[in-house]
């Protein structure tokens, strides 16, 4: 790698630190140009010349966030029974701690929106279809004669399922849901379902 590229490296991952830090903070709102123009030490028009944008920006904090999530997903995947079911449960707690323990970095996940006339990059789409894989494996384990649409359907609505109770469990509003008392219902829908549908 020359210098240059190296110094591009650098540079880029500051400012993915730095977004990541206004973004765990504020949520969405926070990172804006100018104050991460002063933390990074250089001059405001400057600030984005690593990334195309503030989508782009936003894209690549969201990646480290799916990569920390997989990470998590795959050791609850490993630790325990590898019984298909059991493995479901744990994936969909694992992933309700971990929404819970970074909350503002999970939202943006789903919150932020590229603008109008711009669609979400491939490599993007691509990071986040590859973590359906923690579903769709058990549950073909559960279903072998299942065909391969039938067992994506599957994986997507198991998801929907559990992403919408830890949305709502962790809303700090009136619906707020304890995250003990959410993991169990999580583990009391998602064991069941996953013989039922046998």
């Amino acid at each position: 790698m020359t210098k240059t590229l190296e110094r591009r490296a650098k540079q880029l991952e500051a400012l993915i630190d730095a977004a990541e830090q206004a973004i765990a903070a504020k949520g969405l709102a926070g990172p804006k140009s100018r104050e991460l123009a002063a933390e990074l030490g250089v001059a405001n028009g400057a600030v984005f010349n690593p990334v195309d944008d503030m989508d782009e920006l936003i894209l690549r904090v969201g990646s480290r966030t799916l990569a920390r999530l997989d990470a998590a997903l795959s050791t609850a995947e490993s630790d325990g029974a590898p019984s298909p079911a059991e493995t479901l449960v744990r994936i969909a707690v694992a992933y309700c701690d971990f929404a819970a323990e970074n909350l503002e970095l999970w939202r943006a996940l789903f919150e932020h929106r590229m603008a109008p006339e711009k669609a979400i990059p491939e490599w993007a789409i691509e990071e986040q279809m590859n973590l359906f894989r923690h579903i769709y494996h058990p549950l073909a384990k559960c279903f072998p004669k299942w065909s391969k649409d039938e067992l994506g359907i599957s994986a997507r609505s198991l998801f929907a399922s559990v992403h919408g109770m830890v949305s709502l469990g962790l809303e700090q509003k009136l619906i707020a849901v304890p995250v003990a008392a959410l993991r169990h219902e999580i583990a009391t829908i998602v064991k069941p379902v996953s013989f039922c549908l046998r």
